[in-house]
């Protein structure tokens, strides 16, 4: 295994020294640090300005206490409408019996305002009508939206990061060998040491890439105060996405790599690559269907089935609670699949990398000898 390690230390060394890579890292750390702050600019509360013509004051964030309202008082109807046609006003309350709007009002403040001065009419009337009381009796949905919107988010992190990894090993392997450098690596190392310790060494690459984005999205999420909606479990969910981005990230690297290696020109490295893309691409749509329906059967089935399940299966433990047994057999069977496409991937990388020319056939390479 020492030879694995040397490969993987060389392209962690290469990779973090150059220029490319530092400013990469600093442009997604501060793009995730503002995108986990513009919430907090655009999802502030509601806020809703009230014009007064002979009229008390509606308690009105009592009844709403997550917005904010301002009452003015006008002399007349005359100058109130004008207030509400020149757009200072949302609403005007005249006598306390009519309400001017310039359109169609609001429907979350029209019926604020008819509920609460029913309440009002009715306690100066001496009649008390005590609240419903509301009590569950089905799942937690308080942190529904903030699941989704999680899930949503590891969506875009996992498919982003994992189609750069697995690119930069294909880039990689398709330099190597068309400089010749791979045969004299292949001098003093087996196929397969070469191939693992690529993979791993870029891997650990694309797993700082993904420590960074959360490092920095928590970290903004707590400073922003948006930390609080987080759902119980998130250190769970963190642990969850990191193992099967590893996962995801072997079956595709191996994959691209293995492609890669029937190819002499960087020129050729998108066509070969075509169909691990379309399955990259399907994998991708599939996870962000489940960030909607996460409990749907084919959310259930696809993430099962590797390598869907390496980003499908994340995205619903983010999104909704799956049951364990259903998370330890989709991770076996992905498990399997890395295995199979390693010990396919390896023949098929031994067998075609240090052959040039023309494009090689990936069937044809596997059954030669």
């Amino acid at each position: 295994m020492s030879a694995v390690w040397l490969v993987a230390k060389r392209e962690i060394v290469t990779t973090v020294r150059t220029r490319s890579f530092i400013i990469g890292l600093i442009v997604t750390a501060v793009v995730v640090g503002v995108v986990a702050f513009l919430p907090k600019f655009f999802d502030g509360p509601d806020k809703y300005t009230i014009g007064l013509v002979n009229s008390q004051e509606l308690p009105l964030k009592q009844a709403l206490p997550e917005a904010e309202f301002t009452f003015k008082t006008f002399q007349d109807r005359a100058a109130a409408t004008k207030a509400v046609l020149d757009g200072d006003l949302d609403a005007a309350l005249v006598d306390g019996t009519t309400v001017l709007t310039d359109g169609q009002i609001e429907t979350e403040l029209g019926v604020l305002m008819q509920s609460v001065n029913r309440e009002v009419k009715l306690g100066a009337a001496g009649v008390n009508v005590p609240p419903l009381a509301m009590e569950s009796v089905g799942a937690d949905t308080r942190y529904e939206d903030a699941r989704r919107g999680i899930a949503f988010l590891l969506v875009i992190v996992l498919f982003g990061l994992v189609i750069q990894s697995v690119s930069m090993v294909a880039m990689g392997v398709v330099e190597e060998k068309g400089s010749r450098i791979v045969e004299i690596l292949l001098a003093s190392l087996r196929p397969w040491q070469l191939l693992v310790g690529k993979v791993v060494g870029l891997g650990v690459i694309g797993l700082i890439n993904l420590a960074v984005v959360l490092v920095v999205g928590i970290g903004a999420a707590v400073a922003s105060g948006f930390a609080e909606n987080f759902p119980p479990g998130m250190a769970g969910i963190i642990a969850g996405t990191m193992i099967w981005f590893l996962l995801g990230y072997a079956f595709f690297a191996t994959y691209s790599a293995s492609l890669a290696s029937l190819v002499s020109r960087q020129e050729e490295v998108g066509n070969v690559l075509g169909p691990m893309m379309l399955t990259v691409m399907v994998t991708y749509g599939v996870s962000i269907y489940a960030t909607g329906d996460p409990s749907s059967t084919l959310s259930t089935v696809m993430s099962l089935i590797p390598p869907f399940s390496s980003m499908v299966m994340p995205v619903r433990m983010a999104a909704a609670e799956v049951p364990l047994w259903e998370v330890g057999v989709a991770m076996l069977i992905m498990m399997a699949a890395v295995a199979g496409i390693a010990a396919v991937g390896a023949r098929v990388y031994e067998r075609a990398v240090l052959r040039t020319g023309a494009r090689l056939k990936f069937t044809e390479v596997l059954r030669s000898r």
